[in-house]
């Protein structure tokens, strides 16, 4: 048996099926057969070996600083390969940057997250600079990867598929165009919609697109080269959701409480909050001082200030900021909004003046339509269609802090195409406004993530 799997042709042949399969079709890419010849000469014909690789060997035997810088660039030439195919098709590591999901996860908390749960998929740009994500190191414009190789959506089969309740890593819907700064703006890489809404509404429809593109430089970016978020599935392809006064409700059932989820309360004192008891309670978030209080609270926090005898009253906010779709069609609110239903793969819509702002981007962007609206017609690569059916599944996210939460409720849909992976567990979590070691939150350690 030892023999047989030393052999040749047998190794030839193993590794020549393992290739095709992962990087020809899960890829869907003929062009990476052109790689067989390769593999052919490493363990065939190895005309490489003898022509180049061999006189490699001959200088190592001759130079020991050469043989010792080698080794170095040896070791570290296959800690890269190793570490790419783990991030590739096994886990990302992940480090919350904002308070969207406290107190279920905390800024500062880092992040297990499973490409394994809901499968990896084929990278859309493979030629990248490795651990770097869309920017080289020092810039905040020059692309760290090419876009001269670009593959379709593919996805291996995962242990599982995403389920309500489930806290998942993706892909930005909203980046595939970024804003840039030119001047006056230090960070980049904020949503070009958000900012073209706000200052239309400020100078009007040309003027303000004017403006914008005069204050920004707008970036595109392919699915997986877009900022990372990290939310709650809270409706899945299929589902109905509904938002009635910051309750949500999922096929016209109240969503499921989740115990560390937060909505945003007024507090009126009669005398000022005790620091200390605000520390004991948690709460990182709050505004106000003297006798009125802002915060995001969870059911229990509300229940202690309640409780309180200098709490004279505590109400909850009600967001009236407009969201999607953003058409005056539709008058929904952050805390107030739908019917809506989710979109899944082989349904179908009619098309019309009701289901148009709510799936168009859907259709154009995420499905890779050419779409036209002319005298109330609608064309969808160049024909006119009554009715559109879907080819991908689409997600409804939300943060656990409900109020200081950037999700779906401002930008719509997760396509399953920028679906990264299940939040797993936390391997490390640090407290930015404490030093060494004592910013060390011991207590979430390896925490599973609910």
């Amino acid at each position: 048996m030892r023999k047989f799997w030393s052999n040749k042709w047998v190794k030839f042949s193993v590794v020549s099926v393992l290739y095709v399969l992962l990087c020809v079709v899960w890829t869907g890419n003929l062009w990476m057969l052109l790689g067989l010849p390769i593999i052919y000469d490493i363990y065939i014909s190895k005309l490489f070996y003898k022509y180049i690789w061999h006189y490699n060997d001959r200088l190592r035997e001759r130079s020991a600083l050469y043989n010792s810088i080698w080794g170095w660039v040896d070791a570290i030439l296959w800690a890269t390969v190793a570490a790419t195919l783990l991030h590739l098709f096994v886990f990302q590591l992940y480090k919350v940057p904002t308070s969207s999901m406290e107190k279920t996860i905390l800024i500062g908390d880092y992040l297990y997250v499973s490409k394994v749960t809901y499968g990896p998929q084929v990278p859309n740009t493979p030629i990248a600079m490795p651990f770097v994500f869309n920017t080289m190191p020092g810039s905040t414009t020059k692309k760290s990867y090419s876009e001269a190789i670009q593959w379709d959506y593919h996805r291996l089969k995962g242990l599982k598929r995403i389920k309500r309740g489930d806290v998942v890593v993706f892909n930005y819907p909203e980046g595939d165009t970024v804003l840039m700064p030119k001047r006056l703006y230090p960070t980049p890489g904020a949503s070009y919609y958000d900012a073209l809404r706000s200052y239309q509404q400020s100078y009007g429809q040309t003027e303000g697109r004017r403006r914008l593109l005069e204050d920004y430089n707008i970036a595109s970016h392919p699915v997986d080269k877009r900022e990372n978020y990290i939310k709650r599935c809270v409706a899945i392809a299929g589902d109905t959701i509904r938002i009635e006064n910051t309750t949500l409700y999922v096929n016209g059932k109240e969503q499921g409480e989740i115990p560390e989820k937060q909505y945003c309360y007024s507090i009126e004192t009669s005398s000022p909050l005790s620091a200390y008891a605000i520390e004991q309670m948690g709460i990182t978030e709050m505004s106000g001082n003297g006798n009125f209080y802002f915060s995001p609270l969870t059911k229990s926090m509300v229940e202690q200030f309640k409780a309180m005898n200098n709490v004279t009253k505590i109400e909850p906010y009600i967001a009236e900021d407009e969201c999607f779709p953003y058409s005056d069609r539709y008058a929904w609110t952050a805390d107030n909004m739908g019917p809506l239903w989710i979109p899944k793969a082989g349904a179908s819509i009619a098309l019309n003046e009701d289901t148009w702002p709510l799936y168009e981007r859907v259709i154009d962007v995420y499905e890779d339509n050419d779409v036209e609206v002319r005298n109330g017609h609608y064309y969808i690569n160049g024909e006119e269609a009554t009715s559109y059916t879907f080819k991908m599944d689409y997600y409804w996210m939300m943060g656990d802090n409900r109020h200081n939460s950037a999700d779906s409720r401002y930008w719509g849909f997760v396509p399953e195409d920028h679906i990264v992976g299940k939040a797993s567990f936390i391997w490390l979590s640090m407290d930015k406004s404490k030093s060494f070691p004592a910013n060390i939150r011991w207590n979430r350690l390896f925490k599973k993530v609910r």
